[in-house]
This record gives structure tokens, C-alpha cells and sequence, in this order.
């Protein structure tokens, strides 16, 4: 038994002893690995029958195997090859995961180098130019089977007990974190998933690095909401964004106010807000559960950027604001009833009925019922109008039920004020047909006058026509008339008839 495992051993060691050629360009030419392939049972044993000084010499060697770089592309090229990478890949995270004592200092930069030299490419173009993630099928990464088991051992290597960050922080830098948050570009569901734990990992164990994996992401959003509008990731960086807005410092720092204010906030703004919608809504959550006094902020920018034509994105900020006045305090609440209650009573007047449904089921929600209940005296003027108007005129039956449960619930609050409401509400609206029927005589007053005036025109150009014809007509008749000359001087009459003229009036 022992002679034979001495003899595998030699073998090992004579097999990896073989020199692996490295490519200038990882993605261009192939070359494949002269490795014969192992066989699996003793592949098995293998890591565990090695004593540990061989162990480590084994570990870097196959990290420097797994260097080798295959083309997917072809799906029948280096079937060999490939299969004895993935093998040795396997063997890589089954140690890093069940050994102990494995993570030695000499290590590190092996271990980051085949990750690096693995994960880190240019991402290609997307097939599909007009690519909508909710309708169309994500292009898949051709070499998944190597690249998972990559990101695998890169995962438990970060987990691994014996992870010495120290160490880590010298080859895991700033440049290793922004390539591996460019890869959060990548089309592959599956990819972005396990880029989100590691990152998590990595801002959990290399303090160092946190202010910096902030500062990227803020330039990452940056850049999609005001330059590219396209970036694959946005819902997973959020997702991290998350948990780490829960474990921030109170009192908050004016670093992420700002964040809050100029990047979650304007992300509402985003075509593709469908995506990541339930994400964002949860960091805005999360800053208002952490300090209340950015409520007032959040709200205030919802409302301004609150869509005009999109019936889907208003339904989605109605769903948010539901969310955040679950958690609002009753101060907070009173800051912003005004506005906010304009912007739910437009919305209970759309058209839309999806749009007025979720702005009235706001009702059904007891604590924001409460908080109402509280405050009637400001938000039933608010929305009293709205909700009498639609009831008489909106075309669906669901909304004219709802709107009528609400109006009951207000007349329980407050029987008074709805009485009140009710009565001048009456009063308005009898002096709002008065106006309009005055409003109506007095275009109908101007229409006629229009219509006086018209004719008049018509007729006075029409004498003036006739009065031209007359005219041309005369000169056609005698050319020679001075008249044609001097239509202007008065016609000359006979001396005789002037003297007569005058003798008569003498």
C-alpha cells in the first residue's frame, strides 16, 4: 500500500513537472496543456493522501495549470484539455473547501492570478443592439463550465477559515476590484449572481477597500443614469448596496446623504426601472429605517421625478411610497402630507384604472390609515373633490367601489368635515356651471359678433368688387374721357349754366 502511494506520488510529481506553455494574448491563440488526464478515483484521494509540504507544491502547480486558456467557441476543440482543467479545477475548490492549512502566504498571489487571468476579459457586444432584459434571452457565457468552478474556488477561498486578509490586500487592490465590478456588465444572469457574493465577501473582509468599492459603484450609477443608460448589473450592485446601507454608522456621514440624495433618487428616473425597481426601493427603505430626517428628502424627490406618461413606472412609485410610509414616523408624516396627497389624488383621477387602483388601496393599509386618521383635517380637503368628481365620471365600476369605500371611511373619521366638505363642495361646483354657462354666453356673444363682423366684410369687399367692374367697364366705353386722366378733379361745366346758376341764386 504504501510502496504504491509512494510510486503515485512520483508520478504526480514528474507529471506536473511538465512545463505549461502561456499564450501572450489568453484569448487568441490556443494552446493546449500535454497533461494526460488523471483518473478520477485517485483524483479523489489524491489531495488527501499528500502530505501537507507536497500539498502546497501540488496547489501551486495546479493553479498554474488552471492558467490554460480554452476556446468554447468551438465546441469539439481540445475536448481533452478542457476536461482535464475542469478536473483540476474541481480538486482546487474541493481542497480549498474541506483542507485545512492550505491557504499559505506563497499562495496568494498564485490563487489571484489564475482568477484574474480566468475571469477578467472584455466583455463582448451584445448580440441583440436593442436588448430588453424582461422580453429578450441573455447571451450565455460560452466557457461557463471552467468559469464557474473559477468563481467557485474564488468564493471559497474568500470563506475559507483560513483566509488571511492581510495578505490578501496585497494582490486583491483597487485595480483587481475595478475589473471585477466591470464584469457586472456581463449579460450572463449566472455570472453577475456569483460577482455579487464575492464582491459582498471582499467589502466584508478587506476594510481597506469598502470607501473605494462605494466610490465606483456612485461612478458606475453616475454613468447609467446620465451617460449610457445600459449597464447589466445595476440590480446586483443595489442588492449589495443594500446590506451594506443597513450596517452604515448613525449619525449618518454627509458622504451618504449625498448618495442618497444624487444617485438613488435620480435612478428613478431610469427607463429600465422596472428591472431593479425592487431593489432600489429597499436602500431607500434602508436609508429612512437608519435616519429618519432623510424621509422629507426622499419624498420630495420621488415627487419630482414622479412619471407623466408611463402608467407602469406611477404604479411602481405608488408601490415605493407604500413602502416608505410603512415605516414613516407620524412627524416625518406631517412634513410632507400636502404635497404628497396632491400627487395620490391626480393619481386617483387618471384615466389609468391600474393608476388609480393602487392609489386607493393606500386606504387598505391600516397604519397608513391611521396616520390619515390622524390627519384628516389637512388630506380629506386634499383629496375630498377627487374622490366626489371620479365617483360621478370614471368609466370603470372596481374604482367607483373603492372610491366609494373611501369616502365612507372618511365620513366615519370625520362626519363633520365630510358634512362640510360635502355642502361647499355643492356650492362650488353649482358656482363652477354658472361660470361655465356665462363662459358659454360669452363665446356664443363673440361667436355671433365674429359672424356679424364676417358678413360685413363680405358684403363691403363684394361693393367694392362691383364698384371696380363698374369702373373698368366706363373706360372701356370712352377711352378718351379726361375723366380716365383726372378722376380725382370734378367735371368742368358751361359758362352759360354757371351764370344761370348764379343769377338764380342771387
Amino acid at each position: 500500500m504504501y510502496v504504491c502511494v509512494g510510486v503515485y506520488r512520483c508520478v504526480c510529481r514528474v507529471i506536473f513537472s511538465i512545463p505549461i506553455a502561456f499564450r501572450e494574448d489568453p484569448r487568441q491563440t490556443i494552446r493546449k496543456p500535454q497533461l494526460p488526464a488523471l483518473r478520477s478515483t485517485h483524483r479523489e484521494a489524491f489531495f488527501r493522501l499528500t502530505s501537507v509540504s507536497d500539498l502546497h507544491d501540488l496547489f501551486c502547480k495546479k493553479l498554474q495549470q488552471c492558467c490554460v486558456l480554452f476556446d468554447f467557441l468551438d465546441c469539439v476543440a481540445d475536448l481533452k484539455g478542457k476536461e482535464i482543467k475542469r478536473a483540476a479545477l474541481n480538486e482546487l475548490v474541493e481542497s480549498v473547501a474541506t483542507s485545512r492549512g492550505v491557504l499559505i502566504e506563497p499562495l496568494y498571489p498564485e490563487a489571484i492570478k489564475m482568477i484574474s487571468v480566468n475571469i477578467f476579459r472584455t466583455l463582448p457586444p451584445s448580440e441583440n443592439p436593442e436588448f430588453d432584459p424582461e422580453e429578450d434571452e441573455p447571451t450565455l457565457e460560452a466557457s461557463w463550465p471552467h468559469l464557474q468552478l473559477v468563481y467557485e474556488f474564488f468564493l471559497r477561498f474568500l470563506e475559507s477559515p483560513d483566509f488571511q486578509p492581510s495578505m490578501a490586500k496585497r494582490y486583491v487592490d483597487q485595480k483587481f476590484v475595478l475589473q471585477l465590478l466591470e464584469l457586472f456588465d456581463s449579460e450572463d444572469p449566472r455570472e453577475r449572481e456569483y460577482l455579487k457574493t464575492i464582491l459582498h465577501r471582499v467589502y466584508g473582509k478587506l476594510l481597506g477597500l469598502r470607501a473605494y468599492i462605494r466610490k465606483q459603484i456612485n461612478n458606475i450609477f453616475l454613468r447609467f443614469i446620465y451617460e449610457t443608460e445600459h449597464f447589466n448589473g445595476v440590480a446586483e450592485l443595489l442588492e449589495i448596496l443594500g446590506s451594506i446601507i443597513n450596517g452604515f454608522a448613525l449619525p449618518l456621514k454627509s458622504e451618504h446623504k449625498q448618495f442618497l440624495v444624487r444617485v438613488l433618487i435620480p435612478l428613478h428616473t431610469a427607463k429600465s426601472l422596472s428591472i431593479f425597481h425592487a431593489q432600489l426601493a429597499y436602500c431607500v427603505v434602508q436609508f429612512m429605517e437608519k435616519d429618519a430626517t432623510v424621509t422629507e428628502y426622499i419624498i420630495r424627490g420621488l415627487l419630482k421625478y414622479w412619471p407623466k406618461t408611463c402608467t407602469q413606472k406611477e404604479v411602481m412609485f405608488l408601490g415605493e411610497i407604500e413602502e416608505i410610509l410603512d415605516v414613516i414616523e407620524p412627524s416625518q408624516f406631517m412634513r410632507i402630507q400636502e404635497p404628497l396627497f396632491k400627487q395620490i389624488a391626480a393619481c386617483i383621477s387618471s384615466p389609468h384604472f391600474q393608476v388609480a387602483e393602487r392609489a386607493l388601496y393606500f386606504w387598505n393599509n391600516e397604519y397608513i390609515l391611521s396616520l390619515i386618521e390622524e390627519n384628516c383635517q389637512v388630506i380629506l380637503p386634499l383629496v375630498f373633490a377627487t374622490l366626489y368628481r371620479v365617483s360621478k365620471e370614471h368609466w370603470n365600476q372596481t374604482i367607483v367601489s373603492l372610491i366609494y369605500n373611501v369616502l365612507k371611511t372618511f365620513m366615519e373619521m370625520n362626519s363633520k368635515l365630510f358634512d362640510d366638505l360635502t355642502a361647499s363642495y355643492k356650492v362650488e361646483k353649482q358656482k363652477e356651471l354658472k361660470r361655465e354657462r356665462e363662459r358659454a354666453e360669452l363665446w356664443r356673444g363673440l361667436e355671433e359678433y365674429q359672424e356679424r363682423r364676417m358678413q360685413m366684410l363680405t358684403e363691403a369687399a363684394r361693393n367694392q368688387r362691383n364698384l371696380q367692374e363698374r369702373g373698368e367697364r366706363g373706360d372701356t366705353l370712352n377711352p378718351s374721357s379726361p375723366q380716365t386722366a383726372h378722376s380725382d378733379q370734378p367735371e368742368p361745366k358751361p359758362s352759360g349754366a354757371s351764370s344761370g346758376a348764379g343769377e338764380s341764386a342771387t
